[in-house]
């Protein structure tokens, strides 16, 4: 890998992980070898914690910050939305990582998730709008739901029917590729 080639950061939780996975196999990893494949090779960085919120990203934005990405893949709130989280803290707490990526230089890139109506329909439909509402007011691109053809697909997840396994984790790629690739720049660093 160039060591001028770009960097993209994934901060997220579980699912950036590969929770149950080799390193290898998780979306960012799949991300970075078909950039290559396509002659666009990048640096990746998997930033993603088990069991975080988007309050911990922010709490650790700063510090995957100071690595200067070019872009940072942000892909937090699953597990706001699963605990029931307040809403305007996680809208708040998005804006938050989106504020300081641009101050730090980075463009971004917001990945969108969906619950079930654990907690209701009224937070389940709240909880779905806040992401491209992000999104539009920040000017940002938006994958809409991470885990499209993923979710509810058990031949595409562990047993616990959450995380993806590899196949599922290979349709995570896919669903960020297409609006990653206009985000890099076009030469080395």
């Amino acid at each position: 890998m160039p060591a001028d080639a770009p960097l993209v950061v994934f901060l997220g939780d579980s699912l950036t992980a590969g929770l149950g996975l080799p390193v290898d196999q998780a979306y960012p990893a799949v991300v970075a070898a078909e950039l290559a494949r396509k002659g666009k090779p990048v640096r990746v960085v998997n930033a993603g914690v088990s069991g975080d919120t988007t309050a911990g990203g922010l709490r650790r934005a700063e510090c995957v910050l100071t690595q200067r990405p070019d872009v940072l893949v942000l892909a937090l709130g699953a597990n706001d939305g699963l605990r029931g989280l307040p809403l305007a803290d996680t809208e708040r707490n998005l804006r938050g990582i989106v504020s300081k990526a641009r101050d730090a230089g980075a463009k971004v890139l917001l990945c969108g998730m969906l619950v079930p109506t654990s907690h209701g329909p009224d937070y389940q439909r709240g909880f779905g709008a806040l992401f491209p509402r992000v999104a539009k007011e920040t000017g940002i691109p938006l994958v809409p739901f991470l885990l499209e053809g993923v979710a509810g697909r058990p031949e595409r997840n562990l047993e616990d029917g959450i995380h993806p396994n590899a196949e599922g984790q290979k349709v995570l790629a896919a669903n960020v590729l297409p609006l990653l690739e206009p985000l890099l720049p076009s030469g080395a660093r």
